[in-house]
């Protein structure tokens, strides 16, 4: 055998020496064939969308269509579904649930569950309530402390479910009804404690920025950031090697993000039933941007995604699972108590049935109908603003023709259902497809 060995080395021929590699370039083979769809035109960029679709990568396609086909519908039931009025309802009542669904979408990345939020916002909001306007406390020292119990709350959650292996579906259940019985008990007797309406929670969801320069100013600055991000990655990926967004690409894109902003800004600033920017909207979208930062461009975010995916690989890659677990949930925790000082403002004060009805069914629907998969591991921030959207507007839509409770619940319920389902063929697509 050591003969032919020696045979077949002596016969093979010499290894030929590697071509020298540039500097700073990447290897062909090392870029992913589907980025350089870029380099093509809106050729290119028509041929991964259709690649996109056959392999069940949807995106946020189905949530945008079904946001425009909700509006059509209820506009042409109601010529006041779109003005201006009608348009900061919906963007005062998204933002508080909207807040509490940013953190359930932290807890579906991981592909878990918190069925707490609910009784969470009750606590956050009853602890303020107690603290501010029954014992005098500094309102803004109560907000805080009302905040930080939802980050302790959503931490003992986490470390139940992390260090101890109870699943999180029965922690966050007894969290449910524990923290419920706490936020009676908080409440005292009389159940209820009105908000003032010069302290801090009012003005959460009461104040308005009445200046148009306030809205138009925000518009500016939102596109001017999109803009600067894009740019930014484009200059990252070039000086990487990687293909890039061509500028007209990124100028379609500003272009339709300014439209988009300053459209909102203008029917904001109509002076027919509009009162300007409301601070509610201003507060979500600021925790909507913190919240995706967080995701995509800090090495944590990117830890969120790998223990969703596949937690035990993410163990052995060396990261502190339980500490992922376990902060996720104290920012649901923390986000859920937050969002509750919003719905005491929406009410007008604290109340031992804060958060219970259909509150949890609303946050949990608005992450997963904006396309955060109930899987794990897939998923987006702004998918929060997107399922609370369509959920304000089926309701708005419905309160403005005169439509009773129960019809919402349905259809707000067949929407919940239609979402999971585009989920699970999307998965099962891209399986098929080859991708996971």
């Amino acid at each position: 055998m050591s003969s032919d060995l020696t045979k077949s080395a002596a016969g093979a021929p010499a290894e030929q020496p590697a071509e020298p590699v540039e500097q700073g370039a990447v290897p062909a083979a090392a870029v992913d064939p589907r980025l350089l769809v870029r380099e093509q035109g809106f050729k290119g960029y028509w041929t991964d969308f259709t690649r996109r679709m056959r392999g069940g990568e949807l995106g946020s396609l189905p949530v945008v269509l079904g946001l425009i086909v909700i509006a059509v519908i209820f506009q042409l039931q109601t010529s006041s579904f779109l003005s201006a009025g009608s348009l900061a309802n919906i963007g005062v009542y998204t933002s508080g649930l909207g807040i509490m669904a940013v953190g359930i979408v932290f807890v579906l990345l991981l592909g878990e569950i918190d069925l707490s939020v609910g009784s969470v916002a009750g606590v956050g909001a009853a602890a303020w309530a107690v603290l501010s306007v029954t014992n005098g406390l500094n309102d803004w020292l109560s907000v805080l402390i009302a905040i930080g119990c939802g980050l302790l709350i959503g931490a003992l959650h986490g470390f139940f479910f992390a260090k101890i292996g109870v699943p999180a579906f029965v922690v966050t259940l007894a969290g449910f009804l524990g923290w419920s019985g706490l936020q009676i008990w908080m409440m005292g007797k009389e159940g209820s404690i009105n908000t003032p309406d010069d302290s801090v929670v009012a003005y959460l969801t009461g104040y308005y920025f009445e200046d148009k320069a306030a809205a138009y100013g925000l518009a500016l600055i939102a596109v001017l950031a999109y803009a600067g991000s894009l740019l930014l990655d484009t200059k990252r990926r070039k000086a990487a090697g990687l293909p890039s967004r061509p500028l007209s690409e990124v100028g379609l894109r500003t272009a339709v993000v300014a439209v988009i902003a300053f459209a909102v800004a203008y029917v904001l600033n109509e002076p027919a039933g509009a009162r300007g920017l409301p601070l509610a909207l201003v507060l979500f979208l600021a925790v909507l941007v913190i919240a995706d930062f967080v995701v995509r461009r800090t090495s944590y975010g990117r830890q969120i995604f790998a223990v969703g995916g596949n937690a035990e690989a993410a163990r052995r890659a060396g990261i502190n699972v339980d500490k992922v677990r376990i902060t996720v949930f104290a920012i649901s925790g923390m986000l859920a108590a937050f969002g509750g000082l919003f719905i005491a403002s929406l009410s007008g004060g604290a109340t031992k049935n804060l958060g219970a009805g259909n509150t949890l069914m609303n946050v949990i629907a608005a992450a997963v109908i904006g396309g955060t998969s109930l899987f794990g591991g897939r998923g987006k921030i702004w998918s929060a603003l997107l399922g609370m959207l369509v959920i304000q507007s089926i309701q708005q839509g419905l309160n403005l023709l005169g439509m009773a409770s129960e019809i919402q619940f349905m259809i707000t319920g067949a929407v919940l259902l239609a979402a999971v389902v585009i989920d699970s063929v999307s998965r099962r697509t891209q399986k098929t497809a080859g991708r996971t």
